[in-house]
């Protein structure tokens, strides 16, 4: 029988999981994420101008044009809501699974779900030409005369999919870091941190009562989760297949965009914990090579996946017989933009191929650099998807290109420094690993990694 292998390594005791965890939470940051932490910021600061630069003088400012409608804004928002997956899917699937690989990666994951979801709530707003008038997406009694939400726009619902889910998974994050915040507020010297701590961890005890509690809710919420995690990007997906565009209006998108999604997320998860592992040492005994492994696997299959879907969508375009179809797909993939297009597939598709090789998927240096070109390969995925179904329409006078302007770069890349902002943070504020999740994994497979010359004391330790 096979042995299952060390979720935690290097022999730790109850104590040492606690001060190896708290520890970047503790202790003062050093230079390295002083530098980082600033460069994010002020590529933060340089984000929100150039919104403000582009909400004050107008959407003109981007390559938005006749006939690419969408373009920047929309390509971003789907990228984002993509990465903000696969922390919902390691931390609440997988737990409903049982599966206890996620526990050193799950709570980095939901962070990551939360802030992403975040980043990509600002562009819908903007996209919108008007973002002083949005709160007009919100259904309640309108007082203004005939203007009245339209249930039936994609964009409403995305609305709706996008904050539910946001909102479920900020509880779900928060209420797993409540018996963490009690061990840092009971560890704190200063009074305003432990008052702070306190106030985050609900009056926890770490009694029987507020465990029972606690495991009744935290199922209860990851129950809740998973349909959200096939909802949200499948009601994104509508914006599009529920139109009568070449190219959009395909049964195949929803599950195509789940998949998609849990890619593109896994591939930001990897980038993510391969900086945590570089950034904090310690953290390289309880986020192993063998869970980065794992998550390289998932990638590749549904890499294979989008792939598959890739193919679908020619097949498809064929045995339609419809000749505005063929021509789109056709024009995608030999038109004005088959370079975007076979960047999509090069990235998304044959690069993540090397991790049928364990020595390539075990190689922290090529994971990382696999896991940049996923994320490319995903944008420029939405971004095909999107401008080349548009900029040649049913009559050829209305053909054009996007006008890419140094607004619609500046957006994007702008994002990432408020992303990256608010990870930095919550890397120094909260425990990056669940340690009430930790503890009761430490021991598991513990026999297969001691050391050449270490003895097993049976009756309690080494």
């Amino acid at each position: 029988m096979m042995k299952r292998k060390a979720l935690v390594i290097g022999h730790k005791t109850l104590q040492e999981v606690t001060e190896d965890i708290v520890a970047p939470v503790e202790t003062m940051p050093g230079k390295g994420w002083i530098s980082l932490f600033l460069s994010a910021k002020l590529l933060f600061l340089f984000y929100i101008i150039t919104i403000a630069i582009v909400v004050s003088t107008g959407m003109g400012l981007l390559g938005v044009n006749h006939p690419v409608g969408w373009g920047t804004m929309i390509v971003t928002f789907v990228f984002w809501i993509g990465i903000g997956h696969a922390g919902t899917l390691i931390s609440a699937i997988l737990f409903l699974f049982r599966q206890k690989w996620r526990t050193s990666v799950a709570r980095t994951a939901e962070a990551m779900t939360v802030f992403a979801v975040m980043t990509a709530g600002i562009f819908p707003l903007i996209h919108t030409g008007r973002p002083w008038l949005d709160y007009w997406l919100f259904p309640y009694p309108n007082q203004r005369g005939p203007l009245w939400t339209n249930f039936r726009s994609p964009l409403l619902w995305d609305v709706f999919a996008v904050s539910t889910y946001a909102t479920v998974s900020m509880v779900f994050w928060y209420i797993g870091l409540v018996p963490d915040f009690a061990t840092i507020r009971d560890r704190a010297r200063h009074k305003i941190r432990r008052k702070v701590y306190g106030a985050l961890s609900l009056g926890w005890r770490g009694r029987a009562r507020d465990w029972s509690h606690y495991e009744m809710l935290y199922l209860l919420l990851a129950g809740l989760s998973t349909p959200l995690v096939l909802s949200v990007h499948t009601i994104v997906s509508f914006d599009f297949a529920v139109s009568n565009v070449p190219g959009w209006h395909t049964t195949i998108f929803p599950p195509y965009f789940v998949a998609g999604a849990i890619f593109s997320g896994f591939g930001m998860v990897v980038t993510l914990m391969t900086l945590v592992r570089i950034g904090f040492p310690k953290f390289k005994d309880y986020i192993t090579i063998d869970h980065m492994e794992v998550m390289n696997k998932i990638i590749m299959a549904t890499g294979m996946m989008v792939g598959y879907a890739y193919a679908c969508e020619f097949f498809i375009a064929w045995y339609s017989g419809n000749m505005y179809e063929k021509f789109t797909f056709i024009n995608r993939a030999f038109g004005p933009y088959s370079w975007a297009y076979w960047i999509m597939v090069s990235c998304n598709v044959l690069i993540p191929q090397i991790f049928w090789f364990k020595k390539l998927r075990r190689s922290i240096p090529i994971m990382f650099a696999v896991s940049i070109f996923v994320n490319i390969g995903m944008w420029f995925e939405r971004f095909v998807i999107t401008v080349t179904s548009l900029h040649r329409d049913f009559l050829p006078a209305n053909w054009g290109n996007y006008a890419w302007s140094n607004y619609d770069a500046a957006i994007l890349f702008g994002s990432f420094g408020m992303f990256l902002t608010l990870f930095l943070l919550y890397l120094r504020l909260f425990p990056a690993i669940s340690i009430a999740e930790i503890k009761p994994v430490i021991h598991v497979g513990q026999e297969d990694c001691r050391k050449p010359d270490q003895k097993v004391d049976h009756k309690g330790g080494h």
